[in-house]
């Protein structure tokens, strides 16, 4: 018996894919609420980006793009998920860093990123922020590598959880300062930073959107910003190349979908995400969340999938990191 995820999967490998059978399917599109899956609880840079996103393209398309959050595993539960759902444009995935990182990361993973997912867009590429709580006293990277170097085993690192980009820049950051501070995974940055505000951890190095609202308001300090260039929304906090040479991290942000979802069907939220990220509204939204918007081919941030995943494949190798 043929499937209707069989069906879908044939007609999207086949020359059918670009007849009009499936352009019917891309102009119904949506014709029903649409999932769209993030890996993380409410609050974190993720599940900011994609609420912000998703209800426009709900205002636009006439159909809710409802935002369903499933933590756990470092965003493979999602992950997963999303790969085995049938490929019929109405179960999506909020790609984040932690997919590039858990390729190399995760030794028994049921699923290759860059073989199963079908790109559709990127948002944004933001900086993480080297952040830390009021107790700390360094009010710059130098002065917290001393700090931690007097204080060993009383620094707690937090992070949204092992193999995000959060976690791996600070793994790159101990790696390249022979700084040796606690891991404290979390499921998620809301809940990592509720424990940052409350003193119970002493630094992240969080993804901007989920934490620039606290920096701005004074709860928490930023000392450092992991791209080599300092970030326009801080305009007075160094890089951390400026004191640690050579180190650089980013996070990318975008969506995609199961293999073999209809390229019709792709093409189309493809054309609706880049006519957003071209709306004053969004785009001024998007940079104060830390990063500019882009505007991609699908193939385009397929190849940036690729070299985000060999970038963090060097890091995870530099700093001696598995998962089981």
């Amino acid at each position: 018996m043929i499937t209707r995820r069989t069906a879908l999967g044939l007609l999207a490998a086949s020359p059918l894919a670009a007849t009009p059978l499936s352009k019917a399917f891309a102009a119904d599109y949506p014709a029903r609420p649409v999932k769209w899956v993030v890996g993380y609880p409410p609050g974190g840079a993720t599940d900011i980006l994609a609420r912000l996103i998703g209800q426009r393209l709900s205002e636009r398309l006439g159909q809710q793009f409802v935002i369903e959050n499933k933590p756990g595993a470092g965003n493979n539960i999602a992950t997963e998920s999303v790969i085995n759902a049938e490929p019929d444009g109405y179960t999506l995935q909020m790609v984040n860093p932690a997919n590039y990182i858990n390729a190399s990361l995760y030794t028994n993973l049921k699923f290759n990123f860059v073989r199963d997912i079908a790109p559709i867009a990127s948002f944004q590429r933001v900086p993480n922020v080297m952040t830390v709580n009021k107790d700390v006293p360094a009010k710059n990277v130098a002065e917290f590598i001393e700090y931690v170097k007097a204080n060993p085993g009383k620094v707690n690192m937090a992070s949204s959880g092992n193999g995000t980009s959060v976690h791996l820049s600070g793994e790159m950051f101990m790696a390249m300062t022979g700084c040796k501070m606690q891991h404290v995974p979390y499921r998620g940055a809301a809940p990592a930073i509720t424990d940052m505000l409350g003193g119970q951890v002493q630094v992240i190095f969080d993804n901007m959107p989920s934490i620039i609202q606290h920096i701005r308001s004074g709860s928490l300090r930023a000392i450092g910003v992991t791209t080599t260039e300092r970030s326009p929304q801080l305009p007075d906090v160094q890089p951390i190349a400026d004191t640690v040479k050579g180190y650089e991290a980013s996070a990318l942000f975008g969506i995609g979908a199961p293999k073999n979802t209809p390229k019709e069907i792709i093409a189309k939220l493809n054309s609706e995400i880049n006519t957003l990220m071209k709306e004053p509204d969004m785009t001024k939204r998007l940079v104060e969340l830390g990063g500019e918007p882009r505007v991609q081919a699908p193939e385009a941030f397929g190849e940036e999938i690729k070299a985000e995943t060999e970038k963090w494949k060097k890091v995870v190798d530099f700093a001696g990191l598995k998962v089981e």
